[in-house]
């Protein structure tokens, strides 16, 4: 398309939405007319030659348009106050929760926000609400209606409610929305399976088995235990449909640029919501092309980067998070690159670090993660990360080989290594969990298991061993303080905080039995939650650890996510540690990730352009004086340190 094409386009999609540029839009339409030609540019890589070409993209132009007039000016106002890098804050702290699951619906919610101000949250991400049938779900993310509250968790006026409450508190809201894929429920799918062509062009739909054999020979089984293959055939058409998750989640087509304009939309409908954050479900899946593996395609990207502009212009009040579970380096490209390094997804999911520290606990000893911090160091300025020691999801050993092996190790049976500790098959193991998807082709597999499950604390309590007991919660406080100090946006899952072990009623629940993920995905007891007031009992030991290192993060603007981390030289094998650096501030973060006492050298400190003389813990409360390199400090098994520099 050339320029002038996209002067006239705009201009048509202004006279058809009757925009006052010279009034109350104009700056609005400034920032429309200095983003349209960028917007323009990345539209024209994926649809450049498609018959529907002029007309979506005036579509598209119509519906940024639509979004503004819509957005309510207490949302505009909220944009206009932020700042650019807001989420990069050490104040943010964070939780993702089912609703129905943490308090039953939407309308109780507000019940339960002074709860988590307490413990230090002020971030929420509501797993999915919208509407998904029973039985076929997915957790929420096979969407039958992108804009429909699902009955179960109450209506769009009770999340508008829930989302009104949080910014009357400051906290703010994460939703998702799962572009790769709807339900097979959805209107679209049903108007395809009818025999519509034109939504059946929304989809993959195949008459025969000719084009699907092409894409799976080299398409991975994302769920070859309870859905194998990628494509399922639809008897009232008569035809095969890419099914990539489950048979009932049908893949859509970006090809089709219709598809793009339908879901920026929906996008743009969550930001008028009042989204903070808008979480983009599996986006290395959102480009297919015969002769890949149709995941981390250069057009996802692009379609990423369009969004991104297109948010920018119509809500930059609202940052994205990429939904990305690869391998490290290509997690990084979901941060953008070249001209788009830093403008394409906000956030990502620092998935690496959460197994790797999972792979420490195992083996007490820290290579593998230090071998991966080179990577994960070329995440850009201005973006950062969501860091957890689990979510929602299944623990995949998603790191390199390489680091693996760089640490000594044979990636295959340390891999192995690794699931058996943690479905507590190894001999010795205190850990409780399930393997989640195995694949018996090539026995890959991931983990599943709440935090206090893994670390212990499940069997421990079983067993009555007050000793264990006391090691479990220190591991489960060793692994969100590496979480909530290393630089990100820390996010709770729900239950944690009160130490929640494994709850296995999914078995009883014929939607949920077949998925053992289910098990770290608790239904809260309120009178348990209660405990944490109590003093001494597990809950509140958890509850105050927890509470305890969120009020410590929000003390030190240090921690704050301006690329200012830096891992220090591995001095000893079981222990890990990094320092922050600003504004004067020097913040040493020291982790043992062993059940024995270890001994690091205080020269490790003093490597880093200063050397210290005079340390404050902030977890113990007290001063260290600094020793001489031959003299060490000893640190207890799976004890971590806070050290500021005081002189």
């Amino acid at each position: 398309m050339n320029n002038k094409y996209g002067v006239n386009a705009l201009f048509d999609a202004v006279q058809n939405k009757n925009l006052d540029i010279a009034g109350v839009d104009k700056k609005f339409y400034t920032k429309l007319a200095l983003n349209a030609g960028e917007i323009r540019d990345l539209y024209t890589q994926l649809y450049a030659g498609h018959p529907g070409y002029e007309e979506n993209f005036i579509k598209l132009i119509e519906v940024l348009i639509s979004t503004h007039l819509e957005r309510s000016q207490d949302l505009k106002n909220r944009d206009n106050a932020k700042d650019e890098n807001w989420y990069l804050s050490n104040d943010l702290a964070g939780m993702s929760l089912y609703v129905d699951l943490f308090h039953d619906n939407l309308a109780k919610m507000p019940e339960k926000l002074d709860y988590l101000l307490d413990l230090g949250v002020n971030f929420l991400h509501l797993m999915p609400v919208f509407e998904s049938p029973a039985n076929e779900s997915d957790g929420g993310y096979a969407v039958s209606n992108f804009r429909k509250v699902d009955k179960r968790f109450g209506s769009i006026a009770d999340l508008k409610k829930v989302r009104e409450k949080m910014h009357e508190k400051d906290m703010s809201i994460m939703l998702d929305i799962v572009l790769n894929h709807t339900s097979r429920q959805h209107e679209w799918a049903e108007k395809a399976r009818s025999g519509n062509k034109e939504y059946q062009d929304y989809f993959y739909f195949f008459d025969d088995r000719t084009v699907p054999d092409q894409y799976e020979q080299n398409m991975p089984e994302i769920f070859p235990e309870s859905s194998p293959g990628n494509f399922t055939w639809i008897e009232e058409c008569q035809k095969w449909v890419m099914t990539v998750f489950h048979q009932y989640q049908w893949d859509l087509n970006y090809t089709n640029p219709k598809v793009l304009v339908e879901m920026l939309d929906n996008v743009l409908f969550y930001a008028n919501l009042g989204v903070d954050v808008l979480r983009i479900d599996a986006p290395a899946f959102l480009w297919k092309q015969i002769g890949t593996n149709c995941q981390n395609l250069p057009q996802a990207h692009i379609i990423l980067q369009l969004i991104k502009q297109c948010v920018q212009v119509a809500a930059p009040g609202m940052a994205l998070l990429g939904e990305a579970i690869v391998a490290p380096a290509a997690i990084m490209k979901y941060f953008g690159e070249g001209r788009y390094q830093g403008r394409e997804c906000d956030f990502a999911y620092n998935a690496t670090q959460m197994a790797l520290q999972w792979d420490a606990l195992a083996t007490g000893q820290v290579s593998v993660m230090l071998s991966a911090q080179p990577v994960l160091a070329e995440k850009p300025f201005g973006t950062t990360w969501i860091t957890y020691t689990r979510c929602h999801d299944d623990i995949g050993l998603g790191y390199d080989d390489y680091m693996i092996e760089s640490a000594g190790y044979n990636s295959y049976e340390h891999r192995k290594y690794l699931k058996e500790y943690f479905s507590g098959s190894f001999p010795g193991s205190p850990a409780t969990g399930a393997l989640f998807s195995v694949n018996p082709k090539t026995q890959d597999a991931r983990i599943s298991g709440t935090l206090a499950s893994l670390c212990g604390l499940e069997k421990a309590i079983k067993e009555n061993n007050q000793g264990n007991i006391t090691l479990s919660i220190q591991k489960i406080i060793l692994m969100q303080a590496n979480s909530f100090f290393l630089g990100g946006l820390p996010m709770l899952f729900y239950g944690d905080e009160a130490g929640y072990t494994n709850d296995y009623s999914y078995l009883n629940d014929p939607g949920k039995s077949y998925d053992n993920r289910w098990m770290h995905r608790p239904v809260i007891d309120w009178d348990k939650n209660e405990k944490t007031k109590s003093a001494g009992t597990i809950e509140n030991r958890v509850y105050e650890a927890t509470k305890k290192l969120l009020t410590i993060r929000k003390k030190l603007t240090v921690v704050a996510d301006y690329k200012n981390t830096k891992w220090l030289t591995r001095q000893n094998i079981h222990v890990a540690g990094f320092v922050r650096n600003g504004n004067g501030k020097n913040l040493y973060c020291i982790f043992n990730y062993s059940q024995d006492s270890a001994y690091l050298t205080w020269y490790a400190f003093k490597q880093n352009g200063f050397i210290p003389t005079k340390l404050y813990d902030h977890w113990r409360e007290e001063y260290f004086q600094v020793g001489h390199d031959e003299n060490y400090l000893v640190l207890d098994p799976y004890a971590f340190y806070l050290f500021e520099t005081v002189e």
